[in-house]
């Protein structure tokens, strides 16, 4: 696949404790190492489960990297403790913004609340009401918008011309895709001689991020990333070699549907062995499988890579693959087998 230089503009953000960061290609491991050090008092380094059944099943030895069992319930809390105790005294006067369909919103209002300053956050009105209540439960204050990119990105606009908050961007921030490395670099610490990393991708936040670790740390370790078939802009912008971006995918996997940006392209189209799909039967099969046989409660987004490693079991036959799964943010009452 021929691969793409980032465009010439992306705006500089400034994160206390690193040097000025342009663009996702200027970051180093230093900035990880950084990042592990500002977010330690705040996350928690989870645990990695194995099943027997799904090994045998598959013919591979799969571990999965459990950040349901996160803070906040999801990774992103790794990425919004860098963003927020990273900003001085000064630029966190006035609060951060952002906009999110769920677990970055709910991460960022726990990481600002933490810090002891406001959280302004725009969601969809029809994200998971389990998320909602966790973002008003951390202290964030909710404004809602429609469910597309494009309304989402108008009425934070709006809101953040009214707060003058910080923006933390949900993935398309250096400061974030720092902090969302630190969790392939503990997966690297606790499983040995990996073949392979999966992990989901929406807007390529924790795609980055391991692209980040693994591109200085181990780069023999493939990895791949697994997208919903109904929201598969990343994998048609990863063979097409250009962002390719959709404004409102219909997709189980809530979590996926924001498109990728140029910070996170930048990963994806130097460092990503493939993007897999799966169709939303798949994607709850998986989801259903997994609370069956490793006993954990997972978001329909996180069952997406198993859905595909379940699809395409040649391409992970005999291999050590690290899955992450990346959050356990589930509304109890809707359960996707239940309907």
């Amino acid at each position: 696949m021929s691969r793409v230089d980032l465009p010439a503009e992306i705006p500089t953000i400034k994160c206390e404790g690193m040097e000025r960061v342009g663009t996702a290609a200027d970051l180093t491991y230093q900035h990880v190492m950084d990042a592990r050090k500002r977010i330690e008092p705040y996350v928690h380094y989870t645990s990695v489960l194995t099943s027997s059944y799904l090994n045998k099943r598959i013919g591979a030895e799969l571990f999965f990297k459990c950040e349901n069992f996160q803070k906040a319930g999801a990774f992103k809390v790794r990425g919004a403790c860098n963003a927020v105790f990273g900003l001085s005294d000064l630029e966190a006067q006035s609060g951060v913004a952002t906009h999110s369909s769920g677990n970055h919103a709910l991460s960022l209002s726990y990481a600002a609340g933490r810090r002891g300053i406001p959280c302004h956050v725009v969601m969809p009105r029809t994200a998971p009401q389990a998320k909602k209540d966790a973002v008003t439960g951390y202290g964030g204050l909710i404004t809602e918008c429609e469910p597309s990119t494009s309304s989402r990105e108008a009425v934070f606009g709006q809101l953040q011309a009214q707060t003058g908050s910080e923006f933390v961007h949900p993935y398309n921030d250096p400061r974030v895709i720092a902090g969302q490395a630190t969790c392939s670099a503990e997966l690297l610490e606790q499983v040995e001689k990996l073949d392979a990393i999966i992990a989901p991708i929406g807007g390529g936040g924790m795609i980055s991020g391991t692209c980040l670790t693994l591109s200085n740390l181990a780069p023999h370790i493939k990895i791949y990333a697994a997208e919903p078939l109904q929201a598969d802009d990343a994998a048609r912008s990863f063979r097409a070699g250009h962002i390719i971006a959709d404004d409102a995918p219909n997709t189980i996997a809530d979590g996926l549907k924001v498109p990728l940006k140029e910070n996170t392209w930048h990963f994806v189209s130097h460092f990503v062995s493939d993007i897999l799909t799966a169709s939303e039967e798949e994607i709850v099969e998986a989801m259903k499988l997994t609370w069956q046989r490793l006993k954990i409660v997972m978001e329909p987004s996180c069952a997406v890579p198993l859905a595909v490693i379940l699809k395409h079991p040649k391409i992970f036959r005999s291999k050590r693959v690290g899955v992450i799964v990346t959050g356990g943010n589930v509304d109890l009452d809707s359960l996707p087998w239940m309907s």
